[in-house]
């Protein structure tokens, strides 16, 4: 199943210099805790990379760091601050295995058809080593839509967030916050901030 939008991909493309110079907090409060729980040098995936702002903070603190973006045009913006390969890798492509102690996906999979959500998360948690982290944002709503930019969102609501995530498999914990912010697009809304932990052994 195709588990992303052409026409946000595109977007994206064409938007890479200007959304990756942006001016951004660089407080890393979020991501630092989620850091603080891992061990060193442990390995992470990042999905939709964006600039490689988050992935410059996690390779700063020592991780293993596989920074990755569905759009070609931000893939090569993050290579060129980090000075390193950015995988092109869309969603629906994840078919790693056990391969990693943390996925990292800030305000990426909101941009997932809605009906393909489920089977996403579910080759997440297949990427994820058993006790493996997993945190992922999304922007609130009562269902699909596209923003005045023409960016699609899967905009669930906590409800059909916890439906997709407990369609994609077992965890051993599920958290959801709600947490006010903006976007790309100067407009503030309600985000669903999710913690998932994939099982031990």
């Amino acid at each position: 199943m195709q588990a992303h939008d052409a026409d946000t991909i595109a977007f994206y493309d064409q938007e890479a210099a200007t959304y990756a110079a942006r001016e951004q907090d660089t407080r890393f409060r979020r991501l630092s805790r989620f850091l603080d729980d891992l061990a060193p040098r442990a390995p992470i995936l990042e999905l939709g990379c964006g600039g490689g702002r988050d992935a410059e903070e996690m390779l700063r603190r020592g991780f293993d760091v596989a920074a990755t973006d569905g759009s070609p045009g931000m893939a090569a913006e993050a290579a060129r601050r980090l000075g390193r390969p950015v995988g092109v890798l869309r969603f629906e492509d994840l078919d790693a295995e056990a391969a990693y102690d943390a996925v990292w996906a800030n305000a990426s999979l909101l941009h997932t058809p809605a009906e393909a959500l489920p089977s996403i998360l579910a080759k997440v948690r297949r990427a994820l080593r058993p006790g493996g982290r997993f945190f992922a944002s999304y922007k609130a709503g009562d269902g699909p839509g596209r923003d005045a930019l023409g960016r699609y969102y899967n905009f669930p609501s906590e409800a059909a967030l916890k439906a997709a995530y407990q369609a994609a498999g077992p965890w051993l914990r599920l958290e959801i916050e709600h947490a006010e912010g903006g976007g790309y697009d100067g407009v503030a809304r309600d985000w669903l901030m999710c913690l998932a932990i994939r099982p031990g052994p």
